[in-house]
């Protein structure tokens, strides 16, 4: 059997141009592992979201793991239960919890600054997302000084699942390169 791919699924107005996912893919390539990280451009409508990924793990030519940040956590729990993986999720939007129509309104992409307009018939698509984990296939990296998302909603949210919650940090989570070598031997490589 092939070695797992890592499949890694930014957050809200983020981009495989995020510190995370440039440290995460750049360590894999150092050790030879290049081909085993993909982490696309997400779009902003969650449902072409969950359709895009999809299709990526459908056709992958190896087992998949999931690592998802903020957004990209909740996408990365959907689809964990959907195709039966496993999952770290960094500072994930416990959707359950949000009032995503905060959101509602125009927004710019952290790294392209391409503009996009998130309505509230995105807010009901990400709330029909929502899924009840199991807590076997999932690892909650938190850190309790999280500006933008309460880590107590995802630590409750992910109850009974692996969890390491760290005081202090943000929501860029910046313990991220210390825990990257435990993060790829959960992925199984």
């Amino acid at each position: 059997m092939d070695r797992p791919l890592i499949l890694y699924l930014h957050g809200f107005c983020s981009s495989p141009a995020s510190a995370k996912s440039r440290l995460l893919g750049e360590y894999m390539a150092d050790r030879g592992l290049g081909e085993r990280f993909i982490c696309p451009q997400l779009s902003p409508v969650p449902d072409e979201v969950v359709s895009a990924v999809s299709r990526l793990i459908e056709a992958a030519d190896a087992p998949v793991a999931l690592v998802g940040s903020s957004l990209g956590g909740h996408y990365a729990n959907h689809l964990a239960e959907k195709y039966g993986l496993n999952a770290v999720l960094i500072n994930p939007a416990a959707v359950k919890y949000l009032d995503a129509a905060l959101f509602i309104g125009d927004h710019a992409n952290f790294h392209s600054g391409e503009r996009f307009t998130f309505t509230a018939a995105h807010a009901a698509q990400l709330a029909a997302q929502i899924t009840q984990p199991t807590p076997g296939r999932y690892w909650l990296l938190s850190e309790t000084g999280d500006e933008v998302l309460d880590w107590r909603q995802a630590a409750e949210f992910y109850a009974g699942c692996r969890q390491t919650v760290l005081p202090g940090g943000d929501h860029s989570f910046t313990r991220f390169p210390d825990f990257i070598p435990q993060i790829l031997e959960f992925a199984g490589l």
